[in-house]
């Protein structure tokens, strides 16, 4: 807005309109026009998370949607039109001239962001008020043109205003967001406060050194009434984000959910944090600032500095063998032989664990060494102590190469998969070497009809609630001998197994376990059809009328894990071997709490208001594997231990009859067992 002196129009239709035909007056904030031609200007502050404070930030906050008013059309449909970019900086101007700001783009970014606020705050106030009766439903009339409001719309932006709102498809968003917004679940009673200044608020009142609440304390607050009560269910979110808070770390809460957001199992939006209002983002929030890619020059910089790494441990590493191999002249010869490390690896190609040693010993992917004389690594020798290997997966997306590969310039384990690199010998570890060398032996007397055939096995209707045939594969039988990833025809062979081992014939059994089959509930079909997820769920649940407890064996992509669901009690227990928490899986989460509470509306069951939207989730401490390879054949052993003590209730910390830290490969060799005992039954296989 130009002064009065530059533009005697804006500046003098304020007083002819709104004192000659408005009684009452506008908005137009007289005296910062005055102040301003004064050369006084305002001080406005901002908290810890780059929001307005303090006693001028109501009045900043007025001042923006008056010249929101003056200087942006009513019809402007979208903030972010290019067209407005010469309206939003001479809005910008007149701020800096009235208000100290620092005029940087952080600063700029909020006011124009609060400003676009403004500008649809007003357009619903006009709406609201002339084009709605008193029902909030849209007039079928012609408005009258707003004369109150003559300076800021003209009569043929209020025509095309007026085109604009009765537009079916607008109604149909208004009526949408009007009924989702008259029946909030956690009402806010802080009325126009806003979150920064209920913060201020506090602080003040408390007189506390810390310069920011955490967002779930700052949502139970705003939802305290008049009286000072809180809810039953606001207490309930506010104690789950404490519990959460003391598990999770800052790191995971700005990846992935705030503990907020999980509490109320509510998707988290980009750009904001819930529960810190208008200006705070996740950068301010976290004082994490976003990450940029490097530039090449970076990137070459960090390669040739590995590479001198690289080049000083291969330094250090033959130097320590050279002193090794002259003490290792003074032994037998049979002693000498042992130090060929090559020898521990079988000629040819092998399936492989990869490993790092730096900055901690653990391991960060799978491939194939290829062990073979003479092999060259893209037409250069090997460097010493190295194989050939190719990378198939990634467990460690932030793993670097061991060696950095100078001709494809890639540096990161997760740039090289499909393609050839050197790893060190002591890092590589066959699959399971021991157990590999007796299967080769007996996968040799599996005699199928041709190679490659497959098996069908019948699935009962009782089992997952439709009749099907599940495909058992070659490739699936050496899974089980080489002790590999199973893969879901694995899974259901052995629940059937367990139906006819145990369950048949056995009413109480039968009629207290039930299972969920993996495919038709998993997480591909989680995401791509959650309805038909939902449905299958909820009929197998309406099943029976007695209590009974739902064994699904969940697969998340890269990983089997075990749900055990007692829909009538409400209760789903979490049996995870790689002690990961169910937060982990929200898609999976959602499913099973929808399933529920779906099933919960069939049956009308009446459950209190403080528990109607909530699941108890129960981890069991159950045994843990060690290594990337054991989870199915955890599910298949939670599954069993489960129907033979035949209890619907799972304790915390598991069965006492079964209760330990790892399984031991015998254990696990016995549900393998039972399992080619079980394919021979069946004429799956032949020895």
């Amino acid at each position: 807005m130009a002064s009065d002196q530059e533009n005697s129009q804006d500046a003098n239709a304020p007083d002819d309109t709104s004192e000659k035909e408005i009684t009452r007056g506008i908005t137009i904030m007289k005296s910062i026009i005055r102040d301003r031609d004064k050369a006084v200007t305002y001080n406005v502050n901002w908290n810890a998370d780059n929001q307005l404070i303090g006693s001028n930030a109501a009045k900043l906050a007025s001042y923006i949607g008056t010249l929101v008013r003056m200087h942006i059309p009513i019809t402007a449909t979208r903030w972010s039109n290019k067209e407005l970019g010469s309206a939003k900086d001479k809005i910008w101007t007149e701020i800096l001239r009235s208000f100290n700001i620092e005029d940087t783009t952080i600063r700029k970014k909020y006011i124009l962001q609060l400003a676009g606020k403004r500008h649809r705050g007003w357009r619903t106030f006009l709406t609201n008020k002339y084009l709605k009766d008193k029902e909030i439903f849209f007039v079928e009339y012609d408005p009258e043109y707003p004369v109150k409001y003559a300076i800021f719309i003209t009569e043929e932006e209020w025509v095309a205003f007026v085109a604009q709102r009765r537009d079916e498809n607008f109604k149909k968003v208004s009526a949408t967001n009007r009924e989702r917004a008259s029946n909030p679940t956690y009402a806010y009673k802080k009325g126009c406060l806003g979150y920064a200044r209920l913060e201020e608020k506090i602080l003040d009142e408390t007189k506390s050194d810390a310069t920011s609440l955490p967002p779930h304390v700052l949502w139970k607050e705003a939802r305290v009434g008049k009286d000072g009560t809180v809810r039953d269910d606001v207490q309930h979110i506010y104690d789950e984000c404490e519990t959460l808070s003391q598990s999770i770390s800052t790191a995971e809460d700005q990846e992935n959910r705030s503990v907020l957001s999980r509490a109320l199992n509510v998707p988290e939006y980009p750009g904001r944090v819930r529960g810190k209002g208008h200006g705070c983002t996740p950068t301010s929030l976290y004082k994490n600032p976003r990450r940029r890619n490097p530039s090449n020059q970076e990137v070459m910089e960090t390669l040739q500095a590995l590479q001198a790494q690289v080049l000083q441990l291969q330094k250090d590493n033959e130097r320590y063998r050279c002193m090794e191999k002259c003490s290792s002249q003074l032994k037998e010869t049979s002693e000498k032989a042992s130090i060929n490390c090559q020898n521990k690896f079988p000629e040819g190609i092998s399936s492989c664990q990869l490993y790092l040693s730096s900055p901690t010993y653990r391991l960060v992917g799978k491939g194939k060494v290829h062990n073979t004389s003479g092999d060259l690594l893209h037409h250069r020798p090997l460097p010493d102590g190295h194989l050939k290997v190719s990378v198939d997966v990634v467990l460690d997306k932030d793993a670097l190469l061991p060696i950095p590969d100078i001709v494809s310039e890639t540096t990161l384990l997760r740039d090289a998969i499909g393609s050839f690199v050197a790893w060190p010998l002591d890092l590589i570890f066959i699959d399971d070497e021991v157990f590999a060398q007796g299967s080769q032996q007996l996968s040799q007397k599996i005699d199928m009809a041709t190679a490659g055939a497959i098996r069908l096995l019948d699935m009962e209707e009782d089992i997952f609630g439709y009749s099907c045939t599940e495909t058992i594969g070659k490739e699936d039988l050496e899974h089980i001998f080489r002790h590999q990833e199973l893969g879901v025809g694995v899974i259901h062979t052995y629940i059937r197994f367990l139906y006819d081992n145990f369950m048949r014939g056995n009413d109480q059994l039968s009629n207290r376990f039930r299972f969920v089959s993996s495919s038709l509930v998993n997480k591909a079909l989680i995401c791509r059809e959650p309805d038909s997820c939902r449905e299958y769920l909820v009929k197998r649940f309406t099943a029976s009328s007695t209590n009974n407890l739902y064994l699904w064996p969940y697969n998340s992509g890269c990983h089997w894990l075990l749900l055990a669901i007692d829909p009538l009690k409400e209760v789903v227990y979490f049996l995870n071997s790689i002690d990961g928490e169910w937060t982990n899986y929200p898609d999976m989460k959602q499913l099973v709490d929808t399933s529920i509470k779906v099933f919960r509306s069939q049956r009308q069951a009446r459950v209190p208001r403080t528990k109607s939207s909530n699941i108890t989730w129960i981890k069991v401490q159950c045994p843990l594997q060690r290594n990337g390879i054991d989870c199915g054949y955890f599910v298949m052993r939670f599954m069993r231990e489960i129907i033979n003590m035949n209890q619907i209730e799972i304790p915390i910390t598991y069965f006492d009859e079964y209760k330990c830290a790892h399984y031991t490969r015998l254990q696990l060799e016995q549900i393998k067992e039972e399992l080619c005992q079980y394919f021979i039954e069946k004429r799956l296989i032949s020895i």
